[in-house]
């Protein structure tokens, strides 16, 4: 299959999701790495820039939150808090709430005065008081609050014994992982998984990175893989439904528009009340017909997914249609 691109496209006519979408390659190769930058910062692309928000909400705001809610209803174990961690949940709500306030004044605002807040969001037609410390004062506690207000997941890790611990969080979109087994390992434990991270050392550099984090500073990093269909859950738990598309996606002939790549942007934040590290996870997905849309973009995709060694194109899963999914990119 081959597909005709305007070289020099326009790119104020994309699409917003294109425009506003987080492209992870800067050249044609890939490798794993920390890649973590100060958050805030805006990031120009070939198609339009992302970034400068700590909060992204877009066009998909009331879809995702709908699916979030659907699945907690379905598996509430992607919610969970250890004890010692309640207070670390309203640090992060309270967080989180006051920049997304800020970033966004014409739709949330977030007011506190000691333990009393009120928060407004009129996207969702929301006025609510509550109370920091008092779970009741949230319709279902503080951290599935927070869940109902942002598309990112919410990871919290607590640091002790010279290392940090998975201790709370509420992960409805996990990449091939599952959040409940993980809740309670440490910081090692979690990334043991993934080749090449221990011998090239990355995991251990960003643990460290990570345990001199200031409380209130804030950074982020991307990650990346690939995804069929519009699906943000593609957790362990529901690999039934979603796994076995892999052996079959590379000879569908709507493949352009049903394979996704699929960016996170991990905001890393040490509260600043706490102490407690925050992982606040957005997922992106845009399939490989958005992708085209932009040269540069087709190019440099297709050039990763060619040269990826085969260790880490097995380890993301992508192994069984990668080809064809480069050779569909690069097609002149």
């Amino acid at each position: 299959m081959s597909i005709t691109i305007d070289k020099d496209p326009d790119t104020t006519a994309l699409p917003e999701r294109i425009r506003r979408f987080p492209f992870p390659f800067t050249g044609d190769q890939y490798r794993y790495s920390a890649n973590v930058e100060p958050a805030h910062k805006t990031v120009p692309t070939e198609a339009g820039a992302w970034g400068a928000r700590l909060i992204d909400i877009d066009e998909f705001y009331h879809q995702e939150l709908a699916d979030r809610d659907e699945i907690l209803t379905r598996d509430p174990s992607r919610m969970q808090v250890l004890p010692h961690m309640r207070p670390a949940v309203w640090d992060a709500l309270t967080t989180v709430l006051s920049s997304t306030a800020e970033d966004y004044p014409d739709t949330m605002s977030f007011h506190r005065e000691g333990n009393a807040c009120r928060w407004q969001n009129t996207l969702q037609g929301l006025d609510i008081e509550f109370t920091v410390g008092d779970d009741d004062s949230l319709p279902g506690g503080p951290l599935r609050f927070l869940g109902t207000q942002i598309q990112d997941d919410i990871v919290l890790l607590d640091i002790r014994d010279n290392t940090m611990w998975l201790d709370a969080g509420l992960v409805t979109f996990a990449a091939d992982w599952s959040f409940s087994f993980d809740v309670g390992m440490n910081f090692l434990e979690i990334h043991g998984p993934v080749p090449r991270v221990k011998e090239e050392k990355i995991v251990s550099r960003a643990e460290q990175f990570l345990l001199r984090l200031q409380p209130g500073e804030q950074f982020r990093r991307t990650n990346w893989t690939m995804t069929i269909g519009q699906r943000l859950d593609t957790s362990t738990e529901t690999y039934p439904e979603w796994g076995p598309d892999r052996g079959t996606i590379a000879a569908d002939p709507d493949m352009p528009d049903k394979l996704h790549l699929r960016v996170e942007v991990q905001h890393l934040i040490r509260l600043p009340h706490t102490g407690v590290l925050m992982f606040l996870i957005r997922s992106y997905l845009l399939p490989l017909s958005d992708i085209a849309k932009v040269p540069a973009w087709r190019e440099k995709f297709g050039h990763v997914l060619a040269e990826l060694p085969e260790d880490m194109a097995e380890y993301k899963g992508i192994i069984r249609y990668r080809k064809t999914a480069s050779d569909w990119l690069l097609a002149s």
